[in-house]
């Protein structure tokens, strides 16, 4: 099917899934900040006036979980007249944490498949699959539909913080569907945007008036803002848009809906444009796979979109319990390669070391929250952890890659 239409979406750090997962990596940034062999699974849940952190962490460092977690929910702007119902001043914080499983934790210390090279044959610290994707729609080599869905969550999340439209609380959602023809995207046929705001507005108390001030002062302050650099521009005349479809968006946050953590892993990949694995990302240590290797698959499929050897690629990586190497590694370039995908493979290998304890050390994992100032895993937990422009997110980073990978390829060509 050549011609169709792809929807994503995204939401703000004001949903509830989102400040749960922003919680859960504050924690991770906090441990590994003090102690960079930490090992965390911190699950947090959310719901009105009460925030439950649960999970296994084992740790030298000593944090004060409550102070973490009201500052948390402060900075993203559930505080005060218009917290609705979730105060960080007020909410309760409940702290449920135990310690990692012994079992888990003798895995991930002494792989099975472990040799002479003891400090890259750190085990996996679950089994699984993680898949990675790139493609050349957009300059960051993601689709388009993500892509433009978070560009328009954060510049609605930009006017909120900057108090531009000050009737805008933190909850918000959105999503864009694209036009696809022969396979390439050629227009933006919907743009919805559902936003929590006040019950009333400039002393606008009517439903439908409140609706359609909203739905200007968002095209003109977000949709136009967030698209103005891109070659697929959107029009009032041929882009269907939506706001607030109910009619009213003022009960939302923990107040309107429970949060937990890892409940938005295709907002977090790829909008449902590739295939995911199931696992999540947020507050997790780098031993555990699903961060990690999700990361490490990313960064091979967007080193061949790069290199131009492909114009998409899906790599798939599978895991065993404390065994170090992959189980199996799979691409797939959609008949877009230049060269088969049996010799991609021999690429990947010759040029990735997929180990747990090697992609840690090539994204410096354990060491980036102290490195930067405490806060590293919680500023990918809001707007996706891939083609991130505001970010320097090290499986980003791929033009040396992306140049032995064309080297390398050479011998096939």
């Amino acid at each position: 099917m050549s011609d169709f239409i792809f929807t994503s979406e995204s939401v703000t750090e004001g949903h509830p899934d989102k400040i749960c997962d922003q919680i859960s990596d504050a924690v991770l940034d906090a441990l590994l900040t003090e102690d960079p062999e930490s090992r965390v699974a911190c699950e947090t849940v959310v719901n009105t006036g009460l925030c439950l952190l649960t999970g296994e962490i084992t740790s030298r460092a000593k944090l004060d979980y409550i102070k973490l977690v009201r500052n948390v929910i402060k900075e993203i702007g559930y505080e005060g007249s218009k917290a609705g119902g979730f105060d960080s001043n007020s909410c309760a914080v409940l702290v449920a944490l135990d310690e990692q499983s012994p079992d888990i934790s003798q895995g991930v210390n002494e792989a099975d498949d472990v040799n002479e090279d003891l400090e890259n044959n750190t085990g996996a610290g679950d089994q699984g699959i993680m898949f990675g994707y790139a493609c050349d729609e957009t300059p960051e080599l993601m689709p388009l539909p993500i892509s433009l869905a978070h560009r328009l969550a954060r510049q609605l999340a930009k006017l909120r913080h900057e108090n531009v439209l000050e009737y805008l609380l933190p909850d918000g959602k959105t999503q864009v569907s694209i036009d696809y023809k022969k396979g390439v995207p050629v227009s933006i046929n919907t743009i919805l945007i559902s936003t929590q705001h006040t019950a009333e507005i400039d002393g606008i108390t009517n439903e439908e008036e409140i609706r359609q001030k909203i739905t200007e002062d968002l095209w003109i302050n977000v949709v136009l803002p967030a698209t103005e650099d891109l070659e697929i521009k959107p029009t009032r005349q041929k882009t269907r848009f939506l706001v607030n479809p109910t009619g009213k968006f003022v009960v939302g946050g923990p107040q309107g809906d429970a949060g937990l953590t890892g409940r938005k892993i295709i907002v977090d990949t790829y909008g449902g444009y590739a295939r995911h694995g199931g696992g999540a990302f947020s507050g997790k240590d780098p031993t555990k796979v699903d961060r990690s290797a999700a990361y490490a698959a990313r960064f091979v499929a967007k080193s061949i979109v790069k290199a131009k050897l492909a114009k998409k690629a899906e790599v798939q990586l599978s895991y065993a319990i404390g065994v170090a190497k992959p189980i199996s590694i799979l691409v797939d370039t959609f008949g877009t390669a230049v060269v088969s995908q049996d010799i991609l493979k021999e690429l990947i290998i010759n040029n990735f070391d997929l180990r747990p304890a090697a992609i840690i050390k090539e994204f410096d994992l354990r060491n980036l929250p102290k490195k930067m100032g405490g806060e590293f895993f919680r500023k990918t937990a809001s707007y996706g952890h891939f083609g991130r422009n505001d970010l320097n997110l090290p499986w980003e980073n791929v033009e040396e890659k992306a140049a032995q990978l064309l080297e390398g390829s050479k011998n096939y060509l």
